[in-house]
């Protein structure tokens, strides 16, 4: 039961878009996700509530501290993934987060205040190991990435991030108008409709190849086969 949580310390990363295509890909598969919305926008809560119920999903909102822990204990044997969402910013529910987390995947987009917000997190990462014993495996994947960013570019920050020891996604999420839309009209990329969605093929793919990279990242002891059950969709208050 892999618990992967989505951190950046600055707002606008990816974050929010990036968790959600990975466990609407999860959840497509057959494996039943619990996303835990512990961003304050409440982007995901808000996807939810415009997009009823779609199979072998459910989100859980307003969560605390001790919350969290209770939510992972209590659905450990209903749920085969726990994606976390959290906050742009570096708190007392993002370090529990990440302290509970099995992966750390965090967004970064082309930019020095992305890279930052990033920089603080691994800061993080390492104190725990430093102070805490905490080992926590983590990777940075890239995020909006556009046809104006090139393959130099994208070399160049790898570069950069693998010189601190730091895993980077080989498979970047595209700026795709597909993933825009979900927020938009709720659902899933394989819901929506390919007649009134520019390029839903490739966004299809960008988010299949990303959700297969992150599961090669997971032990393989601790992911259970897939299953198949409905969840209902709604705000589980704390």
């Amino acid at each position: 039961m892999p618990v992967i949580s989505f951190a950046n310390a600055k707002g606008g990363a990816g974050k929010t878009t990036a968790a959600l295509l990975l466990a609407t890909e999860l959840a497509h598969q057959g494996y039943r996700v619990a996303i835990i919305d512990c961003d304050p926008q409440h982007w995901i809560t808000q996807w939810a509530e415009i997009s009823g119920p779609v199979r072998n999903l459910q989100v859980i909102s307003e969560v605390s501290v001790a919350s969290l822990h209770c939510h992972l204990r209590e659905m450990a044997t209903q749920v085969d993934f726990f994606i976390i969402d959290l906050a742009g910013a570096k708190d007392a529910l993002v370090t529990t987060a990440i302290g509970l987390s099995d992966h750390v995947m965090i967004p970064v987009q082309g930019s020095a205040m992305d890279a930052k917000g990033a920089a603080q997190i691994l800061d993080l990462l390492a104190l725990m190991k430093d102070k805490a014993n905490l080992d926590i495996p983590h990777s940075v994947v890239l995020t909006r990435v556009t046809s104006m960013v090139t393959t130099k570019a994208l070399i160049t920050i790898k570069g950069l991030l693998a010189a601190r020891g730091v895993n980077v996604l080989n498979t970047p999420i595209g700026e795709r108008n597909a993933f825009k839309e979900l927020f938009e009209v709720g659902g899933t990329l394989h819901s929506l409709d390919a007649a009134k969605v520019s390029n839903l093929d490739k966004a299809k793919e960008n988010a299949g190849a990303f959700a297969q990279e992150v599961m090669r990242l997971m032990p393989t002891h601790i992911i259970r086969s897939p299953r198949l059950r409905v969840f209902p969709f709604g705000r589980n208050a704390a």
